[in-house]
């Protein structure tokens, strides 16, 4: 069956590593493995290092912040692009914006950071470059956590927003013209058909894609945060603004060789998710049952 390949790979990688959840609360051994390591006593000490840490409460924060940004900025970014594209009747053009605005998303954070430390850099940034054009001191970029509240949303959104406008852009070929036909026939414009067709019809989609999204509020994905590393050269001067949840035990990891905490903290991600998800589909079963996940 066509299904077959995605199943075994789904089966594979999210399914068959989840006994390794015990080491949360296991005192580690790499000679003793997995399962024959001693029971971590007090049971929570692994969680004690995330939550006692004096940056704990830091990171959660900017991770909370970052994807509620990320996911807002990017939903109304992405369905403004779907329907853009869906009204540009010339397909040559069409392809060509779709082909651009897709590009960013195979691009590598490596190649990213590049691109933008081109703009950035302190002494042969382009903005730095424009800035002293026009009789502007430099800034210190890569030295101020200010700008990367900004900075870092702004990448996200740039590199992503034309894999999620896909999604929509697929949703909104499958409404059924009639409903344009017949909205034309009763003398509605563009705009109109648009707020009264598309959108409400876009609903469910819209509805799904951000409970997943709920579904990763405390994660969102460590190759999207090790980008945010990259980009700004890991340096420890905007650990205040780029620092969140996995680049901390990332490096803590790093640095101590502790898989029992790493193990920890993920597992407190991953349960904070999956109950997020499903507060947030109750609520939306109560409000709208068919717009509901399950």
């Amino acid at each position: 069956m066509g299904w077959s390949p995605g199943l075994f790979l789904l089966i594979l990688f999210c399914y068959i590593p989840m006994p390794g959840v015990i080491l949360a609360f296991k005192d580690y051994s790499p000679r003793d493995g997995i399962f024959g390591s001693a029971w971590m006593h007090p049971w929570y000490k692994n969680f004690e290092f995330f939550f006692k840490s004096d940056t704990a409460r830091t990171v959660t924060m900017n991770t909370i912040l970052y994807n509620l940004i990320e996911g807002v900025t990017v939903t109304v970014c992405s369905i403004a692009l779907a329907i853009m594209f869906f009204e540009l009747k010339n397909k040559y053009a069409s392809g060509f914006y779709k082909g651009a605005i897709l590009l960013p998303t195979f691009l590598s954070w490596i190649v990213i950071q590049y691109i933008f430390y081109s703009l950035l850099s302190p002494d042969r940034g382009i903005v730095n470059h424009i800035l002293a054009y026009f009789g502007k001191a430099p800034l210190e970029w890569y030295s101020n956590p200010t700008y990367w509240r900004v900075i870092l949303p702004l990448a996200y959104l740039w590199k992503n927003v034309g894999y999620y406008s896909v999604f929509y852009i697929a949703a909104i070929a499958g409404i059924n013209t009639d409903y344009y036909e017949a909205a034309q026939l009763d003398g509605a414009n563009k705009w109109q058909q648009i707020l009264h067709i598309t959108l409400p019809l876009l609903r469910p989609t819209v509805i799904i894609l951000c409970l997943l999204w709920v579904g990763k509020i405390f994660s969102g994905g460590f190759g999207d945060w090790n980008g945010f590393m990259n980009i700004t050269n890991d340096s420890s001067l905007l650990y205040s603004a780029s620092d969140v949840i996995d680049t901390y035990v990332y490096r803590a990891l790093k640095k101590m060789n502790d898989y029992g905490m790493s193990t920890a903290v993920g597992l407190y991600q991953s349960v904070v998710g999956f109950f997020m998800v499903l507060l947030s589909n109750f609520i939306i079963k109560k409000i709208d049952p068919d717009s509901a996940m399950f």
